[in-house]
Protein backbone atom coordinates (compact mmCIF):
# COMPACT_ATOMS: atom_id res chain seq x y z
CA UNK A 1 0.00 0.00 0.00
CA UNK A 2 0.77 3.64 -0.13
CA UNK A 3 1.91 5.93 2.69
CA UNK A 4 -0.67 7.73 3.92
CA UNK A 5 -2.66 7.63 7.15
CA UNK A 6 1.09 9.51 8.32
CA UNK A 7 2.71 6.08 7.97
CA UNK A 8 0.47 4.61 10.29
CA UNK A 9 -1.86 1.85 8.09
CA UNK A 10 -2.27 2.49 4.43
CA UNK A 11 -5.38 1.05 2.50
CA UNK A 12 -8.94 1.60 2.30
CA UNK A 13 -10.97 1.07 5.89
CA UNK A 14 -13.67 -1.35 5.52
CA UNK A 15 -16.80 0.02 5.60
CA UNK A 16 -19.21 -2.61 6.74
CA UNK A 17 -16.47 -3.00 10.54
CA UNK A 18 -16.88 0.90 10.74
CA UNK A 19 -20.83 0.22 10.67
CA UNK A 20 -20.69 -3.03 12.43
CA UNK A 21 -18.87 -1.64 15.07
CA UNK A 22 -20.70 1.71 15.66
CA UNK A 23 -23.63 -0.97 15.90
CA UNK A 24 -22.42 -2.61 18.47
CA UNK A 25 -21.29 0.52 20.54
CA UNK A 26 -25.05 1.57 19.90
CA UNK A 27 -26.60 -1.54 20.94
CA UNK A 28 -24.01 -1.84 24.16
CA UNK A 29 -24.41 1.66 25.26
CA UNK A 30 -28.52 0.96 25.15
CA UNK A 31 -28.14 -2.08 27.62
CA UNK A 32 -25.30 -1.28 29.97
CA UNK A 33 -27.64 0.55 32.80
CA UNK A 34 -29.80 -3.25 32.74
CA UNK A 35 -27.02 -5.42 31.69
CA UNK A 36 -24.59 -3.76 34.76
CA UNK A 37 -27.80 -4.42 37.57
CA UNK A 38 -27.74 -8.03 36.36
CA UNK A 39 -24.16 -8.53 36.92
CA UNK A 40 -24.13 -6.43 40.07
CA UNK A 41 -27.44 -9.11 41.08
CA UNK A 42 -25.19 -11.91 40.30
CA UNK A 43 -21.82 -10.53 41.79
CA UNK A 44 -23.91 -10.23 45.15
CA UNK A 45 -25.61 -13.54 45.35
CA UNK A 46 -21.97 -14.93 44.96
CA UNK A 47 -20.81 -13.14 47.84
CA UNK A 48 -23.52 -13.22 50.16
CA UNK A 49 -22.86 -17.13 49.68
CA UNK A 50 -19.41 -17.00 49.97
CA UNK A 51 -19.25 -15.34 53.07
CA UNK A 52 -21.13 -17.58 55.17
CA UNK A 53 -17.53 -19.32 55.41
CA UNK A 54 -15.32 -17.71 58.28
CA UNK A 55 -12.04 -16.45 57.64
CA UNK A 56 -13.29 -15.19 53.87
CA UNK A 57 -12.72 -11.58 53.21
CA UNK A 58 -13.73 -8.89 50.09
CA UNK A 59 -11.00 -7.75 48.46
CA UNK A 60 -11.78 -3.79 47.42
CA UNK A 61 -15.02 -1.39 48.20
CA UNK A 62 -18.04 -3.44 48.70
CA UNK A 63 -20.15 -1.46 46.27
CA UNK A 64 -17.55 0.85 44.27
CA UNK A 65 -16.74 -2.39 41.86
CA UNK A 66 -16.90 -2.91 38.71
CA UNK A 67 -20.31 -5.18 38.45
CA UNK A 68 -19.12 -8.54 37.20
CA UNK A 69 -15.65 -9.01 39.57
CA UNK A 70 -15.58 -10.69 42.87
CA UNK A 71 -11.91 -10.76 44.22
CA UNK A 72 -11.77 -12.33 47.77
CA UNK A 73 -9.61 -13.35 49.89
CA UNK A 74 -9.54 -16.91 52.16
CA UNK A 75 -7.49 -17.75 54.92
CA UNK A 76 -6.18 -21.26 55.47
CA UNK A 77 -5.54 -22.45 52.23
CA UNK A 78 -2.96 -22.31 49.35
CA UNK A 79 -3.72 -20.06 46.64
CA UNK A 80 -2.41 -22.46 43.81
CA UNK A 81 -4.31 -25.56 44.69
CA UNK A 82 -7.20 -23.26 45.40
CA UNK A 83 -7.31 -21.83 41.78
CA UNK A 84 -6.58 -25.64 40.51
CA UNK A 85 -9.71 -26.61 42.13
CA UNK A 86 -11.85 -23.81 40.47
CA UNK A 87 -10.54 -24.02 37.43
CA UNK A 88 -13.77 -26.76 36.27
CA UNK A 89 -16.46 -24.23 36.95
CA UNK A 90 -15.43 -20.88 36.95
CA UNK A 91 -13.58 -17.92 35.39
CA UNK A 92 -10.79 -17.44 38.57
CA UNK A 93 -7.78 -15.95 38.84
CA UNK A 94 -5.25 -15.31 41.37
CA UNK A 95 -3.74 -11.68 40.47
CA UNK A 96 -5.04 -8.86 38.37
CA UNK A 97 -5.82 -9.29 34.45
CA UNK A 98 -2.63 -7.75 33.46
CA UNK A 99 -0.29 -9.74 35.56
CA UNK A 100 -1.80 -13.03 34.86
CA UNK A 101 1.51 -14.70 33.56
CA UNK A 102 2.77 -14.12 36.89
CA UNK A 103 3.24 -16.00 40.37
CA UNK A 104 3.81 -13.25 42.03
CA UNK A 105 0.75 -12.37 44.94
CA UNK A 106 -1.17 -9.00 43.69
CA UNK A 107 0.83 -6.10 44.29
CA UNK A 108 -2.22 -4.22 45.20
CA UNK A 109 -3.29 -6.49 48.02
CA UNK A 110 0.01 -6.53 49.26
CA UNK A 111 -0.07 -2.55 49.60
CA UNK A 112 -3.51 -2.58 51.05
CA UNK A 113 -1.30 -4.39 53.66
CA UNK A 114 -2.56 -7.60 53.24
CA UNK A 115 -0.21 -10.52 54.21
CA UNK A 116 1.87 -12.43 51.76
CA UNK A 117 0.12 -15.69 52.38
CA UNK A 118 -3.70 -14.02 51.83
CA UNK A 119 -2.54 -12.05 48.69
CA UNK A 120 -1.34 -15.46 47.73
CA UNK A 121 -4.52 -17.17 48.46
CA UNK A 122 -6.72 -14.58 46.74
CA UNK A 123 -9.35 -15.36 43.64
CA UNK A 124 -10.68 -12.77 41.15
CA UNK A 125 -14.27 -13.96 39.89
CA UNK A 126 -15.43 -12.69 36.64
CA UNK A 127 -19.19 -12.77 35.84
CA UNK A 128 -20.11 -11.90 32.17
CA UNK A 129 -23.19 -11.48 29.97
CA UNK A 130 -23.74 -14.54 29.69
CA UNK A 131 -24.13 -16.21 32.80
CA UNK A 132 -26.83 -16.95 35.13
CA UNK A 133 -28.05 -17.38 38.97
CA UNK A 134 -28.24 -21.23 38.61
CA UNK A 135 -24.13 -21.00 37.21
CA UNK A 136 -23.54 -18.82 40.07
CA UNK A 137 -25.01 -20.97 42.80
CA UNK A 138 -23.04 -23.55 41.22
CA UNK A 139 -19.73 -21.65 41.72
CA UNK A 140 -20.63 -20.87 45.06
CA UNK A 141 -21.64 -24.63 46.15
CA UNK A 142 -18.25 -25.40 43.97
CA UNK A 143 -16.08 -22.81 45.86
CA UNK A 144 -17.26 -23.66 49.42
CA UNK A 145 -16.41 -27.25 48.91
CA UNK A 146 -13.30 -26.81 47.38
CA UNK A 147 -12.35 -24.32 50.38
CA UNK A 148 -12.86 -26.60 53.48
CA UNK A 149 -11.52 -29.69 51.28
CA UNK A 150 -8.09 -27.58 51.19
CA UNK A 151 -8.55 -26.66 55.03
CA UNK A 152 -9.54 -29.91 55.78
CA UNK A 153 -6.36 -30.99 53.84
CA UNK A 154 -3.92 -28.25 55.20
CA UNK A 155 -5.30 -29.27 58.78
CA UNK A 156 -4.33 -32.93 58.46
CA UNK A 157 -0.83 -32.17 57.42
CA UNK A 158 -0.13 -29.68 60.27
CA UNK A 159 -1.12 -32.32 62.67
Amino acid sequence: GGGHERGMRSGTLYTPQIVGFAKAVELGLEEQPSESQRLIELREGLWTTLSKLESIQINGHPTQRLSGNLNISVEGVDGAALLLGLQPVAAVSSGSACSSATVAPSHVLLALGHPENLAYASIRFGIGRFNTMAEIEQVAEHTITTIQSLRQSQAVKIN
